[in-house]
């Protein structure tokens, strides 16, 4: 009981800001004083216990493993700072970033505040019963302190996420190909709205809104409704998603907790991650069922379940159920179960499609009508070796360390911040590049780190299972081989290869996941890069601010 007395105050206190944040989100649809209150009861309540049990095992990872538990509350410590920083950055363009959507009402904080008292009660005699009926032992319980730190680095980038989706999404950015090319407004419409037709007319997507907008409509269910806050804020979760299976994959394939935590965070604090985890598109979803994919493998899950896995993939877009194709191969070396796996994916796919635009009427022309390829021949250019050249250093580099992008205006409603701009009407091709002494260092470590990873790959080629390594290299070149001759902007396409060369480079590292001094290096290299990133998040609201001359929330 003395344990319970010490540790429930300070649970109590640092419950409080996920509360307001929880409380203030949802209060733009539960707006009266009781509703507040009553949100507030019972996620300060969950909180409390949350907290609670996070302390004692924090007190427990610091006896056991002091400088493991000092470097991950480093890096934590670092992710919790740059919230607020994200946040403050947003504040200061108005007529994008509406802040109250992540403040309670003057008017009901006096009921929030009061909400605040009861949970503290309810969370001790819940810690009570809890003991009694031996909660170590359940289900939940195994799950969240089996996956904690996976869980909790993934929220902290949802935040970051969040912030930028509620700016980058909203109906004043009512044209497509403003940031790296991506068709934002199209698919705020296609999930988000009735209007849910492609008005590109593309095959390229069979059914995607068969898988994406259904989960907009059940979280629109907390949201009473609204589909644009379910829609960005589905975004964010699968961008917080994506870090939480790289985690759970480094983990369970390297072994090292907090080596799994800097990798995850370097994913997250990714110029992909970063960029894609806050605008809405087709690509983030991509990147999550690619991990999805590979995580089944991992824990040689069922075939159907990477059945389920690969028929999404291909319904999202029918190019990427290559790179499932392309780690069956690899990683579980059975014929006989890949052809299975195709001829069951093939006899899925078609009637998918139809009961797609059975559901969607006309919402897409279908996968097989090959005349409608023809609308994709602006998006073709000529292998050369110079579109070669760029497009390996955006996936080398720019997916990862944020260069200050090109700003395009060639009388477009919006300015454009791209990464690349290929040759279009006889221009010349533009790239990104680094400006900043930041950026410049961080590339060169960066280059470093690739090469560390190349050459330990090599070395240990005839010593290590070189599935996943094959499937990673393997499912690069095939998008760098496709996006060799498609695309305008190439970095619109980096969620395809930046988790392959993010868990490549983790498996390659694993000599080193256990030095401390490797870890710590991670640790300065992740902080800098969220500092050098951060800017990118800067470009696109400074560039597009002016355009949007005053704040539209729905």
């Amino acid at each position: 009981m003395q344990i319970l007395d010490k540790r429930l105050p300070i649970a109590w206190v640092l419950g409080i800001p996920f509360t307001y944040f929880v409380t203030a989100y949802l209060e733009n649809f539960y707006p009266t004083s009781f509703q507040v209150a009553l949100i507030a009861v019972i996620v300060h309540s969950l909180a409390n216990l949350f907290f609670y049990y996070l302390l004692g095992r924090a007190m427990r990872d610091f006896r056991s493993k002091p400088f493991d538990s000092v470097l991950i509350a480093g890096l934590f410590a670092a992710l919790i700072v740059f919230i607020p920083a994200m946040y403050y950055m947003a504040s200061l363009y108005p007529n994008l970033f509406n802040n109250t959507a992540f403040h309670i009402d003057a008017n009901v904080r006096v009921s929030f505040l009061n909400a605040l008292i009861p949970p503290f009660f309810v969370a001790m005699v819940l810690v009570q019963v809890a003991r009694r009926k031996n909660w170590r032992e359940t289900r939940f319980f195994k799950f969240i302190d089996e996956n904690l730190e996976g869980l909790l680095i993934a929220f902290l980038f949802f935040c970051v996420y969040l912030i930028f989706a509620s700016i980058f999404n909203r109906p004043s950015y009512d044209a497509d190909d403003i940031f790296f090319d991506a068709d934002g407004n199209l698919y705020r419409w296609r999930f988000a709205t009735p209007d849910y037709r492609d008005y590109y007319w593309r095959p390229a997507h069979p059914y995607i809104l068969l898988i994406v907008r259904p989960l907009v409509g059940i979280l629109a269910l907390l949201f009473r409704g609204d589909t644009l806050f379910a829609a960005f804020t589905l975004n964010a979760l699968t961008g917080a998603l994506c870090v939480y299976l790289v985690w759970y994959f480094v983990k369970h394939s390297v072994g090292n907790l907090p080596f799994a935590l800097l990798i995850a965070a370097l994913f997250g604090a990714s110029s992909t991650q970063l960029v894609f985890g806050s605008v809405i598109e087709s690509y983030i979803y991509l990147s999550a069922i690619a991990l999805i994919f590979l995580v089944l493998l991992l824990k040689d899950s069922p075939l159907y379940l990477q059945v389920i896995a690969g028929v999404v993939a291909f319904g999202i877009t029918f190019t990427n159920v290559a790179q499932t194709f392309i780690a069956h191969f690899f990683v579980k070396r059975n014929i006989k179960q890949i052809i299975i796996y195709g001829i069951v994916i093939g006899a899925l796919v078609v009637p998918l499609s139809l009961l797609n635009n059975l559901v969607y009427p006309d919402s897409q022309p279908y996968f097989w009508d090959i005349s409608t390829l023809g609308g994709e021949g602006h998006n073709q250019f000529p292998p050369t070796f110079h579109r070669a050249e760029y497009l390996a250093i955006v996936m080398g580099f720019h997916s990862f360390v944020a260069p200050e992008p090109l700003v395009i205006r060639d009388g477009f409603p919006f300015p454009k911040v791209w990464m690349f701009r290929a040759s279009i009407k006889k221009d010349p091709m533009q790239l990104a590049n680094y400006e900043t002494p930041l950026g410049d260092g961080l590339v060169i470590v960066w280059a470093g780190l690739l090469i560390l990873g190349g050459v330990f790959f090599l070395k240990n080629i005839r010593k290590q299972d070189n599935g996943y390594f094959f499937t990673f290299i393997l499912t690069s070149l095939f998008f760098f081989v496709f996006y060799l001759r498609y695309g305008k902007d190439v970095f619109l396409y980096a969620t395809n290869w930046t988790y392959a060369i993010i868990l490549f480079l983790a498996l390659a590292w694993r000599k080193l996941a256990d030095k401390h001094w490797f870890q710590i290096f991670l640790l300065v290299f992740v902080m800098l890069l969220l500092v050098n990133n951060s800017h990118l998040y800067e470009t696109m609201l400074r560039i597009s601010s002016p355009t949007v001359s005053f704040p539209i929330w729905r």
